[in-house]
């Protein structure tokens, strides 16, 4: 199972070729070249970065499936090394980037590119809707190709992508109780490979004072479970258009040890270079969010609320493809 992430630009699986001490690999499916027709040998070495882990390997060339879309020639990094505790807890066995390509490591072309190219879509878009009920079977949905109607409920704001690298955009502002957190404006990216909201220390750290959240190791923040229901909503403005978070969107209870722990759904960190936004799942779950490679914009929709009888995540029609997040392909099963 592979993570699909618009905050990188690489496809790359764990390797039947790993190490002996690479824990996270041996617990999760691995590609195995040997079983493949149509695999052809690549050998460049290869390195990622990501915030919370990194990892080493080489690169391949295979024909990739997704869906029932077929993707020939595809290179992709097969993962040998992969330190720590996080791919080792990891529930998915990879990652497909889709950011744009200048993002790309060792200037590997990524698989929606590769898409694009070859015609395989029928536009150079796709979309996400990411179920923020945990319980269901089906986690969300990627559209390749298009936009899934059934998932939107309004207006589709656009914004245009600032620089082509993260899907990075302009905010005009953000607020909390009236309380600006990026005066002027402020540099934001859409990130499907980022569970929270990140953003700028001191910024943070004024939307907290707001919540009466109390900080926590790692940049995250606590909140008093009885307050959740008193707390103010947080305001993100795209394009003059109000994006709100209420209470209920950006707190995430989580059970430890036997009790709930309310935790604030937003968390510091400081980007190099210049202050930036992270906008991950709290947001993406709340926001349908599509990605135009094409007209190189972003546009963000409420989501429908969805019984699970009325979505039929199979459908799909010629060269605009659907792919069930809880049904994605395993690694090893990728390739052909």
């Amino acid at each position: 199972m592979v993570v699909f992430d618009t905050g990188s630009s690489n496809l790359w699986v764990p390797s039947k070729k790993c190490s002996w001490l690479d824990i996270a690999c041996w617990v999760h499916h691995q590609y195995d070249s040997e079983k493949s027709s149509s695999y052809k040998k690549n050998g460049t070495d290869f390195s990622i970065h990501y915030g919370t882990g990194s990892l080493t390997g080489f690169l391949s060339t295979d024909t990739v499936k997704l869906s029932d879309i077929r993707v020939p020639d595809q290179t992709f990094a097969e993962a040998t090394q992969q330190p720590g505790i996080v791919f080792v807890m990891a529930k998915f066995d990879g990652i497909l980037g889709m950011g744009f390509s200048s993002l790309s490591v060792d200037s590997v072309e990524p698989v929606f590119y590769n898409l694009v190219r070859r015609n395989l879509v029928a536009q150079p878009v796709f979309a996400f809707y990411l179920n923020r009920n945990s319980t269901d079977v089906i986690g969300g949905e990627i559209m390749i190709g298009g936009i899934d109607e059934r998932y939107i409920d309004g207006p589709i704001i656009y914004t245009q992508v600032t620089r082509e690298a993260y899907w990075e955009f302009r905010v005009q502002g953000i607020t909390v109780n009236g309380v600006p957190l990026c005066e002027g404006g402020c540099s934001a990216i859409a990130d499907t490979g980022t569970s929270l909201i990140a953003g700028p220390t001191e910024s943070v750290r004024r939307l907290a004072a707001e919540v009466k959240a109390r900080p926590f190791p790692g940049g995250i923040y606590i909140v008093p479970c009885n307050l959740v229901s008193t707390l103010p909503i947080v305001t993100f403005t795209i394009e003059s258009t109000e994006f709100t978070l209420a209470p209920e969107d950006y707190i995430l209870k989580v059970n430890q040890f036997g009790r709930t722990v309310c935790l604030l759904g937003f968390m510091a960190l400081d980007v190099p270079g210049h202050p930036m936004w992270i906008l991950g799942d709290i947001f993406l779950g709340k926001y349908y969010s599509i990605f135009d490679l094409g007209q190189k914009r972003l546009g963000f929709a409420p989501v429908k609320n969805q019984s699970k009888s009325s979505i039929n995540p199979s459908g799909s029609s010629r060269r605009r493809k659907v792919v069930p997040m809880a049904n994605l392909v395993p690694a090893q099963q990728l390739y052909t």
